[in-house]
């Protein structure tokens, strides 16, 4: 009896939840959507796609452009609700229950913002700002120009609108802080020009620097430009060190365990939902190609080829389905993450780049 009712559980919640595909096309100021795996709507007048992220809260969905829009939209009804410009040139932002935070590169700034847009603080920083996180009350961001790991208070505790003030900066962090990722309380920065990443536990305000190594004799990366998105399984970090042609993984304590050798110099790296397995792509000679990892075994399973420049990829939290970006060829493609084969191509999807899912319900 038990279990038929947990069945019948699941297959109510499969019919009041569906995936929604929003994906950027990079070079028209637009977003594409996706239902069923089939082309549904084009939503115009989205600025400067060029490197456009899209968040969801919620129900509430926003974007931010290249040339400095934070756009909210409607993901259900698929329609723009407003807009405010923040800068010349935004490069990250977070969402809250009460607030968006935004990093500008432009006018050397952090905006916070109502969710309807409405400017509430910029904080004048005198550098480009990056890695925008939330932990808690505290609002964290790096500054690119000066090498600060910068924490922001909430005086007001998250009860309402936010009144942030400084709480501690982390001065000669690393030489160009580019991009960071949240670990429970640990805020993980990467840098442009340094052979560590550095990391503040949000809890006691302590900050140390984690070597970036090679392989197990433990030779030292001397660049690592860019860590993409880096993924976190419940055990292991796995960061793309875009310097050389491999992955580092790292246990949960910053340790180093391994190095895994692919193909060419990594951009991203994606988890699957199960964390069974991860998604490489490329850059340079190698961005056509897309290779898939067993994350027990650390070995190569699959890789694929296709006819362009592979942007982005996003796994399906409800099928069994990985979607990949392929710019060059104005498509989504669609690859089935039991047989691995390729199962179905979505057409007319203008120069995509970012994929995002929105769990409608």
């Amino acid at each position: 009896m038990l279990k038929k009712i947990a069945l019948s559980l699941i297959v109510a919640s499969s019919l009041f939840a569906s995936e929604k595909i929003f994906v950027v096309e990079r070079e028209s100021s637009s977003i594409a959507v996706i239902e069923n795996d089939k082309f549904k709507n084009r939503m115009e007048n989205f600025r400067n796609t060029n490197h456009s992220v899209v968040k969801f809260y919620k129900d509430e969905a926003y974007a931010i452009s290249r040339d400095g829009y934070v756009i909210k939209f409607d993901p259900k009804k698929e329609i723009i609700e407003a807009e405010y410009k923040t800068s010349k040139s935004a490069i990250g932002f977070e969402i809250s229950e009460y607030f968006v935070a935004v990093a500008n590169y432009d006018d050397k700034s952090v905006d916070v913002l109502t969710k309807d847009l409405k400017p509430l603080k910029k904080i004048v920083t005198n550098s480009r700002n990056v890695g925008i996180k939330l932990y808690k009350n505290y609002m964290i961001f790096s500054q690119m120009d000066s090498d600060i790991i910068s924490v922001y208070k909430d005086l007001n505790e998250g009860k309402k609108e936010p009144n942030f003030v400084l709480h501690k900066e982390f001065k000669n962090a690393g030489e160009m802080p580019f991009d960071a990722m949240l670990q429970e309380q640990s805020y993980i920065m990467g840098f442009f020009n340094s052979p560590f990443f550095g990391v503040v536990d949000l809890e006691k305000m302590e900050y140390k620097k984690i070597d970036v190594f090679l392989d197990e004799k433990k030779q030292q990366v001397l660049k690592v430009p860019h860590f993409g998105f880096w993924s976190l399984s419940k055990d292991e970090i796995f960061i793309p060190a875009v310097g050389d042609n491999k992955v580092f993984v790292y246990d949960k304590k910053f340790k180093f365990l391994k190095s895994i050798d692919i193909k060419g110099m990594p951009v991203f790296t994606s988890l699957s939902p199960n964390k069974d397995f991860l998604a490489v792509t490329f850059s340079g000679e190698d961005f056509p190609y897309l290779q898939i990892l067993d994350t027990k075994t650390f070995k190569i399973i699959k890789e694929y080829k296709f006819d362009g420049k592979v942007l982005h990829v996003r796994w399906s939290n409800d099928k069994n389905e990985l979607y990949v970006s392929v710019n060059d060829t104005d498509k989504i493609e669609v690859l089935d993450t039991i047989t691995w084969k390729n199962i179905k191509t979505i057409n007319d999807i203008k120069k995509p780049s970012g994929i995002f899912i929105f769990e409608e319900r």
